[in-house]
């Protein structure tokens, strides 16, 4: 009788187990793309501020590599990592924002929406995008932050964010439209373009050789694509770069550029191959981080 009334106490005691056990489970599993993408943006800032403040000077100034370097010498170490605070939090919150929204508004899209596949996975890429230009703040005062001739009116992210305060909410979002049209772009084309070329590539049969694919898949598109939207980002930063006064719009701020840099090509695209080489880097880096992380979470 006690036998039988120990056997029956115990499978409720497993079931509580399990029930305790599963819903941390399953929110783990339903926040892992955010968090993959997250640690894969801090990984990337990291390692690669220095370069992204290199091509900043030039996005905005239209000087040679070599006069860039010397103005960050210049400006000596202990401005070189001056300004990267913003970008942190921009970046680790956007590439959350990026593959976890996409995941999650893909499958949503999916189940309630009779379209191709194709189709729904482009509308939550380009939703995906807009969603992160809610953090155009934090680029915003990035851009202020990087720009030498701003070093004299703030020394750090807090007394940026104040000196704009004086301007309304509106100044914040300086530079809005550029960023919108660059993010939900460059997603639909990074999410749609990045299974098709890693098909292409030699069939990883280790860990070592899937890192190598996710590093050269995701390089080969940063790169594509950060050349791409090249000239939209010479713009936004001169947009950026400005306090106060006239909202200019895009068409008549890249007219201006366009006078500058004498009508020629090659002095729009000014710094588009370090940026090549910087996109490949960053990008071949978080879609490496974000694929192995997915994997071992």
């Amino acid at each position: 009788m006690m036998g039988s009334e120990a056997h029956e106490k115990r499978p409720p005691i497993l079931t509580s187990s399990k029930q305790d056990i599963s819903p941390h489970i399953t929110s783990v599993g339903e926040m892992k793309h955010y968090l993959c993408g997250c640690c894969a943006a801090f990984t990337n800032i990291a390692i690669t501020f220095p370069i992204q403040k290199v091509l900043f000077r030039q996005q905005l100034y239209g000087i040679k590599t070599r006069d860039a370097v010397l103005q960050l010498r210049r400006d000596g170490f202990r401005n070189l990592y001056r300004g990267i605070l913003p970008p942190l939090m921009q970046k680790t919150t956007t590439l959350a924002l990026m593959f976890g929204l996409y995941e999650d508004l893909s499958c949503l899209l999916h189940k309630h929406v009779s379209a191709p596949e194709f189709a729904t996975r482009g509308v939550a890429a380009i939703l995906a995008g807009t969603t992160e230009a809610i953090f155009t703040p934090l680029e915003r005062v990035q851009t202020l932050l990087q720009d030498h001739k701003h070093h004299d009116k703030f020394t750090n992210t807090y007394q940026a964010f104040r000196a704009l305060k004086c301007h309304g909410i509106r100044e914040y979002y300086r530079g809005l439209v550029p960023i919108l049209f660059r993010n939900g772009f460059s997603n639909v084309l990074f999410f749609g373009l990045r299974g098709p070329i890693k098909e292409h590539l030699p069939t990883a049969t280790t860990h070592s050789a899937h890192l190598v694919n996710d590093f050269i898949c995701g390089g080969v598109l940063g790169a594509m694509l950060g050349f791409l939207f090249f000239p939209v980002n010479v713009v936004k930063t001169r947009i950026q770069s400005q306090i106060g006064g006239e909202f200019l719009s895009f068409s008549k701020v890249f007219k201006t550029i366009w006078l500058e840099r004498e009508r020629k090509l090659t002095n729009l695209f000014r710094g588009a191959h370090l940026n090549y080489h910087r996109s490949l880097i960053s990008w071949g880096i978080i879609n490496a981080t974000y694929e192995f992380l997915l994997k071992i979470i």
